[in-house]
């Protein structure tokens, strides 16, 4: 239900530019959801601020009137994030694009929220760095800080909790802070970084990141390697890892995936379960690490095991990768998505795995299962029918199957999609007293309740 005042547009106008506000329907629509099922209504207003002064003009005066706002990244989430269940203003800090500064001798980069995660990694090639968080998608960086994104590489190095420095945020009250030093260690204070970073815009508004970059290694080999079912395939990753391989990239694909890439690239990879392997690092250890991880597959019963040397063509694997989702997707015309992903610890991971892909079956859920199997987590995508009652409670009971079994082996309910609206009703049972302590939290730094509420751990629900 919308909160907001009859003039709340024009009162934004006045504090930036006409160009900068909008109440287009076009753009409430696009405002108003992300990459899931998730729906909750429109916001209000959507604002276009292009410095940090503009989103402390626009927070003082939520706060003064009271009216919820969101923050608005590229709008890829997977779990309703920056669904404006209470109406109010979009924040959106696309137009916040700018990377503003380059420390290649501290392996630091600072960028505004609103530059995704290509846009830096091209702009960091003159200096031989990469930035290495790698969702699926090209989202932007404050959308990733503030769910706490990882992806393919994390297996090496870590999710975005692990390569912030520090954080510029916009209070609830309007207050400008820092959330650190540039130091590489600190025990001086609180660790309000690690705070901000997957708080999903329920504590502030990011508007400067400095993150860590890494220099670009002498040699990359990728591999794929089939087998012949899935546990195998599942035993096999753990096994590498278990080892000590220090591979980039470890992705598996559930024969379901692969078959439905072959369809929408037209190409023909064995429709079996396959691991997507990446190594780098000096030309003489990248070779011993792919000896022995193609050692260890084998063992596992690998069928083949295939190298992809050159860059277009690892370029080609790892699309059949971050376009999974959508090429799953483009079997079920018409039909809605959801993306439901946990993690457990890596002893657990077969166990985990083989109960979603055996109650897939079961249940007859259409879905397929992908995974950075190399740190835990694991994807299922689900094709469903929002119009059809029964569907919908199929593929939540599946869901919540999926949840409470990754919670018995002392995982967690979400690995890097988030909470927002899709994993709330799970948080009591994963967090137990803890839960208290974080709404403790949130009510001592958003007294008004205005930043995006109904999300994360908020007491206010709202019906999606």
């Amino acid at each position: 239900m919308s909160t907001a005042i009859p003039t709340l547009a024009d009162d934004l106008v006045q504090l930036l530019s006409p160009g900068q506000v909008s109440t287009g329907e076009s753009i409430l629509e696009q405002h108003s959801h992300d990459e899931s099922y998730h729906r909750g209504g429109r916001p209000d207003v959507v604002v276009f601020p292009e410095s940090t002064e503009d989103v402390v003009k626009v927070i003082r005066y939520a706060a003064e009137h009271r009216i919820p706002v969101v923050p608005f990244g590229t709008g890829t989430g997977l779990e309703g994030h920056v669904v404006p269940v209470r109406g109010g203003i979009s924040i959106d800090v696309t137009r916040m694009n700018r990377i503003l500064e380059v420390r290649p001798d501290d392996f630091l980069v600072r960028v505004q929220p609103g530059v995704t995660k290509n846009q830096l990694n091209e702009a960091l090639k003159r200096y031989g760095l990469f930035f290495p968080v790698d969702p699926g998608s090209d989202a932007s960086l404050g959308g990733m800080a503030a769910t706490n994104a990882s992806g393919t590489t994390t297996v090496r190095y870590g999710a975005m909790r692990d390569n912030v420095r520090s954080l510029q945020v916009v209070l609830p009250n309007g207050e400008v802070i820092q959330t650190a030093s540039l130091a590489a260690k600190s025990s001086s204070g609180y660790n309000l970084t690690a705070l901000f970073v997957g708080s999903e815009g329920t504590l502030g508004v990011i508007t400067e990141l400095w993150l860590k970059v890494h220099g670009i290694p002498e040699k990359t080999i990728a591999a794929r390697a089939q087998f012949n079912d899935f546990q195998s395939c599942v035993n096999a990753a753990t096994a590498i890892v278990g080892a000590g391989v220090p591979v980039s990239r470890i992705e598996l694909l559930s024969q379901e995936f692969v078959a439905a890439f072959n369809k929408y690239k037209g190409v023909d990879f064995p429709v079996v379960p396959t691991l997507l392997i990446e190594f780098r690092g000096s030309e003489q250890g990248v070779r011993i690490d792919v000896e022995l991880a193609e050692e260890i597959a084998r063992d596992e019963g690998c069928l083949g095991f295939d190298f992809v040397i050159d860059e277009e063509a690892r370029n080609e694997m790892w699309e059949m990768r971050h376009n999974a989702l959508y090429a799953f997707m483009h079997q079920f015309p018409g039909l809605g998505h959801m993306s439901t992903d946990v993690c457990v610890p890596l002893s657990k991971l077969p166990d985990a795995c083989t109960f979603a892909q055996r109650r897939l079956k079961e249940t007859g859920v259409r879905g397929a299962i992908v995974g950075h199997v190399g740190d835990g987590n694991f994807h299922v995508s689900i094709a469903l029918d929002t119009n059809d009652h029964a569907d919908l409670q199929r593929v939540h009971a599946y869901n919540e199957e999926i949840v409470h079994h990754a919670l018995k082996l002392g995982g967690t309910c979400t690995g890097e999609h988030g909470v927002g609206l899709g994993k709330m009703k799970y948080q009591a049972l994963e967090h137990g007293p803890a839960l208290a302590v974080m709404r403790a939290i949130k009510a001592a730094i958003d007294p008004l309740h205005i930043m995006n509420p109904g999300k994360l751990i908020d007491e206010v629900q709202a019906a999606h």
